[in-house]
């Protein structure tokens, strides 16, 4: 297809969306999956984000600059929007810094701007879009995406956006793929007298303008992944404080909390330091104290907003997994995000587990902080309650729909604590530190280039090297099928037989403890079944560790 007939085709498509036949309705794009050439060839440097908030009419208006570096020849730059959200002016920033007007059509969630020229490898481009409308609503933030308009108790505003599975095109033009960071943003919120806009960064100024609307600035230093671009809108009172992290240096820490909670956001302080102190020891310094480590407390349950974490907690114990274990998990689970998601992140949503299966693990080694080994277990046997059965990683490239599910939490973290047992605490640990700063010097960075992407055979390799063992065989059956082993078990009169029974007859040497009476053995099942002596009322518990995942087959012999 030569240029004329694109051409053609794009204001066929510009027609199309005139008169309506790209509705609400359409699906929106959402931030996984293949990347299409068009963007595959170019890499995004910087966004300057200015975005105006009207609550009463749940509206938005903005504008965005994009740099970027190209990468492939290029005559058209691709962005996405929702289609809920209008299109104003289009243009191209030359480089005297003169704005030139720029064609563009919509084609659903893309916009197609034409360049009029073949953009050379190498080359910089600067493009500027004016966008309007009501963005789309979030019906059950955070597992859909979009503006949560909220009240406070006294009837103020309190808007807050979530973006995790959609992308950050929901709310503003952008190149959406979590494969794609840029190296910093500048952030303009405006919004009503008397509310405060808390987003990601450091904030460098709020001014008032003549009308009584208050601007806030943020800059975002760090690479950001852009579903990770948050608002949180509200009569907010912040909470100062500070953070002795552990490379010596010493970082701000903010706590927005609505006016009448702020005595429980006070005394949430002393927890929420605990939770920072516990991941830097276990994963290395909080990667992003050059700007802070901010909390907002929002109407929604959670989100890990980097460096703005979304905190829908009620101040209480229990609240994100149902069951009391005495502290915040909603708070310790989005905050280890900041190691595993925002600054460790995945290029494709098929390896998402490496996001949420580390983050819920560090939950289970809090709990044996504070509580020993058998807490741990403990915790982890109630995790693994729920959503043991699916994939972990997905063969081919994933879009949210299809990476994000149950069992990449409570199935990923059940999946390390397999792997402690297969290779020791201190080898799992070492590997966990280092997926997270692979070079020592890292610990030291603060500008960005400690943020990196993964996924599933990084840390394969990782966990291997620290180990010299070949786990091959395990993540073939635990992360790369959706099945679970069953386990068989035959009690007869005066002996326990058992044995594995795999999904696609895979290669699955795993030993099993079994406890008799007091007694514990480790069964090599290498060869197959094993054989253990056992009186007929002895006491038998099978795996009492809750190393492992199966489904257990229970025969009388």
């Amino acid at each position: 297809m030569n240029r004329l007939e694109i051409s053609i085709l794009l204001t066929l498509t510009f027609l199309l969306v005139g008169t309506g036949i790209f509705s609400q309705e359409q699906p929106i794009t959402e931030s996984g999956g293949p990347l299409m050439i068009e963007q595959a060839s170019y890499d995004v440097t910087y966004y300057l984000l200015d975005v105006k908030v009207i609550p009463e009419n749940k509206y938005v208006q903005g504008k965005v600059m994009i740099s970027a570096r190209v990468g492939q020849p290029m005559y058209s730059f691709v962005l996405d929007l929702d289609t809920l959200l209008h299109i104003g002016k289009v243009s191209e920033i030359d480089k005297e810094g003169r704005e030139r007007a720029r064609e563009w059509v919509r084609k659903g969630g893309k916009i197609w701007i034409d360049l009029e020229r073949t953009a050379q490898p190498g080359s910089q481009i600067e493009i500027l879009v004016a966008y309007e409308g009501r963005p789309r609503v979030a019906r059950r933030a955070p597992w859909d995406g979009g503006f949560t308009w909220s009240k406070t108790k006294d009837g103020q505003p309190w808007v807050t956006t979530s973006c995790q599975g959609e992308g950050a095109d929901i709310w503003w033009p952008c190149k959406d793929h979590v494969s794609d960071e840029p190296d910093s943003m500048d952030l303009f919120v405006t919004v009503p007298g008397g509310l405060v806009a808390a987003c990601n960064g450091r904030q460098i100024e709020k001014v008032v303008d003549e009308s009584g609307l208050e601007i806030y600035h943020w800059f975002i230093s760090n690479p950001i992944n852009i579903y990770n671009v948050a608002l949180n809108i509200a009569p907010y009172e912040v909470i100062k404080d500070s953070m002795d992290c552990i490379d010596g240096t010493r970082y701000p820490i903010e706590f927005y909390v609505l006016p009448q909670d702020k005595d429980k956001g006070l005394a949430f302080m002393p927890e929420l330091k605990e939770h920072l102190n516990f991941h830097e020891r276990h994963f290395g310094p909080y990667p992003f104290r050059a700007d802070k480590y901010g909390v907002a407390q929002t109407p929604y349950l959670g989100m890990e907003h980097q460096s703005i974490i979304a905190f829908g907690s009620d101040f209480k114990p229990g609240s994100m997994i149902g069951k009391d274990f005495g502290f915040d998990e909603l708070h310790h689970h989005e905050l280890s995000h900041e190691w595993w998601g925002n600054m460790v992140t995945v290029a494709d949503w098929k390896d998402a587990w490496i996001h949420e299966g580390f983050g819920t693990y560090s939950q289970a080694l809090y709990m044996e902080e504070k509580g020993g080994f058998q807490a741990y277990v403990e915790y982890l046997s109630y995790l693994k309650r729920n959503s043991l059965s699916g994939l972990l990683v997905r063969g081919e490239s994933s879009n949210t729909s299809e990476g994000w599910s149950g069992p990449i939490y409570n199935k990923g973290a059940a999946f390390l604590h397999t792997l402690r047992y297969l290779v020791g605490e201190r080898e799992l640990k070492r590997s966990l530190r280092f997926m997270a700063y692979p070079d020592q010097s890292l610990e030291k960075e603060t500008g960005g280039k400690h943020c990196r992407f993964v996924n599933t055979l990084d840390f394969k390799n990782t966990i291997e090297t620290y180990s010299e063992k070949d786990l091959g065989w395990v993540f073939d059956v635990y992360a790369y099928q959706p099945k679970l082993p069953k386990l068989h078990y035959e009690r007869g009169k005066d002996y326990i037989l058992v044995s594995w029974e795999v999904p696609d007859n895979l290669y699955f040497p795993m030993p099993v403890e079994v406890k008799v009476d007091k007694k514990l053995y480790k069964l090599d099942l290498k060869r197959g079944p094993a054989r253990v002596k056992a009186k007929e009322k002895a006491e038998v518990v099978i795996d009492p560790n809750s190393w492992l995942m199966f489904d257990l087959v229970e025969k009388k012999g």
